[in-house]
């Protein structure tokens, strides 16, 4: 290692992680932990302690695998991001070749088989040892050797297809210029006598520059089409072998939904449009919301600075769960941009519980993608201390202009909502075990945390805390958060249809999809079945359908978290956003347990019922009734 390196923090902290090169050390040394954990495993006797070493042996992979994956999109440095890369590649292939190791996989079978030691095993420990021997599961360990390695080899691949898809999906599509219209050529980047579309330009108000955008960013690519259609064929190899009619079967077991056999239909009756196409919706909608409730951005944003958005969840977060943020100095190194902040998360009685560092601004090479990584998940410790939890929150928020702070449009400030619900998951998250902590947990309840945040995000009495003009301190009127929130219920059933329409057909890619079809073959049927607008011929939209990697056949989980988040919200915050002894239930029912309680027994314990079908469609439907508002104004 370098000497400049010596002089670094390294980082998030970790030494090792200073330069590049670094991350080869970091894995060599897990990878070494490892085996002499896997040793311990295989002989110890059953008991509590054999799930604590399956636990340890997670930690040590995760803590250099989560904090790759982070590093392989987010750091501007591209030697950091291929050494990153590289560590998750050969981390990934370690875990799936440990996922079907027999001996390893027989030691925790001893403790599951052993009624006496199970049955003095708190539901935790019980349910984090169930949930290891299922991934032993789906990873095939009951198959012979050869069927094992076929196993690992296909997981192996399904990593790399995922990768190859994902950049797939950002990649511009070029065109001869002379193709489109002089007048329109402005609006693409020109390189030479090719023009670059890298998006739908969908809010462009001329018709003609968003139609050549959908058609030709949207425009089918050989490859890409070969990825995707070995990515599918590779999953449903692997499910079969291991047991499962298909992917999804696999994919949804441990979920709220259990199986793709349990759906409903919420889309109804499709009327087709005869005078729309895909490309006016997004525009004609925003349009619509503008015209009808005088909704322009630049009224809000100097309501909306990044410091007023910040206190205000600081204030909702102190009130309801007893919690403050504080910002905290990072030593040199530790951070991959000078603009990361890094915030302390501060419990009134519990003390600290861990650290968010939040990643805001964009930057060349950046993913135009909010999101939320866990880096170091939370866990009881062998010496008792408990290992604090470590997220990065990513957002693309314009760098501030000139004298003035960074302000945000309304949607920038939900997305900014969503995310940090997420991150209270991850903090409030005090499982035992790094396997199951905070939003490690069944995809179809992930989201709820974060959708609920919406919730608050659209309430005056939350909004009213902490929306003040930058420049004169007045408070946003009333009536502006009104006419915001109702504006979000135009076209709302549309956008709830195309929600739908994604769903169905990530769950027929996923499950018995008809032979000889190709996915566009699929995708056409399905969008002339589930939705009102119609296939554009020559488009291949799934190609940008970035979810099919990490929503897999699990698509339909944003819905279903929308629905519980939906009956939580009225049930339990609406009459008032800051109670705290509900806040404190939300906390013990639903945000303590990570992934280590069933999913639906969480939801129970917040809604003090069992949700039926029926229940989920209903809250959904209810959301886009015009009658029901999301805020509440005072009288």
């Amino acid at each position: 290692m370098c000497s400049l390196c010596f002089a670094l923090q390294g980082l998030f902290g970790v030494p090792e992680l200073s330069c590049p090169e670094g991350f080869q050390e970091a894995q060599d040394k897990a990878l070494q932990e490892s085996e002499q954990l896997v040793q311990k495993a295989c002989s110890t006797p059953p008991g509590p302690e054999t799930v604590m070493i399956f636990d340890q042996l997670s930690d040590s992979l995760c803590r250099v695998a989560d904090l790759a994956d982070f590093v392989k999109v987010a750091h501007p440095d591209f030697a950091f991001r291929e050494a990153a890369e590289e560590a998750c590649r050969n981390i990934g292939t370690v875990v799936e070749k440990l996922n079907t190791d027999v001996e390893l996989c027989q030691s925790l079978r001893r403790l599951l088989a052993d009624e006496t030691v199970l049955s003095s095993l708190d539901p935790e420990t019980r349910r984090v040892a169930e949930l290891f021997m299922f991934d032993f599961e789906i990873s095939g360990i009951h198959l012979d050797e050869e069927k094992r390695k076929k196993a690992v080899d296909l997981n192996v691949r399904i990593l790399d297809l995922c990768n190859e898809f994902l950049i797939g999906t950002h990649i511009p599509n070029k065109i001869d210029k002379h193709v489109l219209p002089e007048h329109i050529r402005y609006n693409f980047t020109a390189e030479g006598n090719y023009l670059r579309i890298a998006g739908l330009h969908a809010d462009c108000p001329d018709d003609l520059v968003r139609e050549a955008a959908y058609k030709i960013f949207l425009h089918s690519n050989t490859q890409q089409l070969a990825r995707l259609e070995e990515l599918l064929a590779s999953r449903n190899s692997l499910a079969q072998l291991v047991g499962y009619d298909t992917f999804a079967h696999r994919a949804l077991q441990g979920t709220m939904a259990k199986n793709p056999g349990k759906k409903a239909c919420i889309e109804g009756h499709v009327e087709k449009s005869n005078m729309l196409m895909p490309w006016d919706h997004p525009y004609y909608s925003g349009v619509l919301r503008a015209e009808r409730y005088n909704i322009d951005p630049g009224l809000y944003c100097p309501f909306f600075s990044l410091g007023a958005c910040m206190e205000g969840l600081n204030s909702l977060f102190s009130q309801l769960l007893g919690i403050s943020l504080y910002a905290e100095q990072t030593k040199r190194g530790e951070i991959w941009s000078e603009d990361v902040r890094k915030l302390a998360v501060v419990h009134e009685t519990e003390g600290l519980l861990g650290y968010i560092y939040c990643d805001f601004f964009q930057r060349p090479d950046k993913p135009h993608q909010d999101c939320h990584f866990t880096v170091r998940g939370g866990r009881l410790k062998e010496n008792g201390e408990y290992q604090l939890p470590v997220v990065v929150l990513m957002l693309s928020l314009p760098n501030s202009a000139r004298g003035a702070p960074t302000l945000l449009s309304p949607g920038m400030m939900e997305n900014l909502f969503h995310e940090m619900g997420h991150a209270m998951h991850s903090m409030l998250g005090r499982t035992r075990y790094q396997h199951v902590t905070g939003t490690r947990c069944a995809t179809d309840f992930a989201e709820v945390p974060s959708i609920l945040m919406e919730y608050f995000a659209n309430d005056y009495r939350v909004v009213n805390q902490f929306a003040r003009h930058y420049k004169t301190g007045q408070p946003l009127p009333k009536n502006m958060v009104s006419r915001l929130c109702e504006s979000k219920k135009v076209c709302a059933a549309a956008d709830m249809q195309l929600q739908v329409f994604y769903a169905v057909l990530d769950q027929i890619y996923h499950g018995k999809h008809p032979l000889n079809k190709s996915t566009t073959e699929i995708l056409k049927e399905t969008q002339e079945k589930v939705y009102g607008l119609p296939y554009v011929p020559n488009t291949a939209w799934q190609l940008r359908f970035s979810h099919l990697v990490g929503y897999g056949a699990k698509y339909y989980s944003y819905l279903m978290s929308r629905a519980v988040a939906s009956m939580v919200w009225k049930q339990c915050f609406a009459q008032n956003p800051f109670d705290r002894a509900m806040g404190e239930r939300y906390r013990r029912e639903m945000l303590a347990h990570g992934g280590g309680k069933e999913p639906m027994l969480m939801v129970q314990g917040m809604l003090q019922k069992s949700p039926s079908v029926e229940d989920f469609v209903d809250a959904l439907v209810s959301d886009l009734d015009h009658d029901f508002e999301t805020f509440i104004m005072d009288s």
